[in-house]
């Protein structure tokens, strides 16, 4: 199984055990969804394990494939519930510092609302 840090100080931990309040927009057992504290875009959700079981992408082992389509399949729903799926929306997955990963705590960006231009 893949180590991951200390979780007593993850601020999605937290968010996801309710130490932190959020305003949660899906919620089930394994995963909670909540709108980004800067967002980039009209929409910017992010979808995250309520478990610390990855750090990032880059730690993925073949038994996390379950959870991760979780992760896309609920974005996909949240698209179509905010009426940006048709026009288009982005999915990222921040792998680490180099991307532009802030939080070490697996998560999928759900971004959409407007045109987003190129990637980089």
């Amino acid at each position: 199984m893949t180590l991951v840090p200390e979780t007593s100080s993850c601020i999605f931990c937290k968010l996801a055990q309710r130490e932190i309040p959020s305003q949660p927009v899906f919620e089930d057992d394994q995963l909670l969804a909540f709108p980004d504290l800067h967002p980039k875009a009209p929409v910017h959700l992010l979808i995250i394990p309520k478990k610390h079981v990855l750090t990032s992408v880059a730690e993925m082992l073949p038994e996390h494939q379950i959870l991760i389509g979780r992760m896309v399949w609920v974005a996909k729903q949240l698209a179509e519930q905010r009426g940006i799926a048709t026009a288009g929306y982005r999915l990222v997955f921040n792998t680490r510092s180099h991307a532009g990963q802030e939080v070490d705590h697996i998560h999928l960006h759900l971004l959409g609302g407007q045109p987003l231009g190129g990637m980089v």
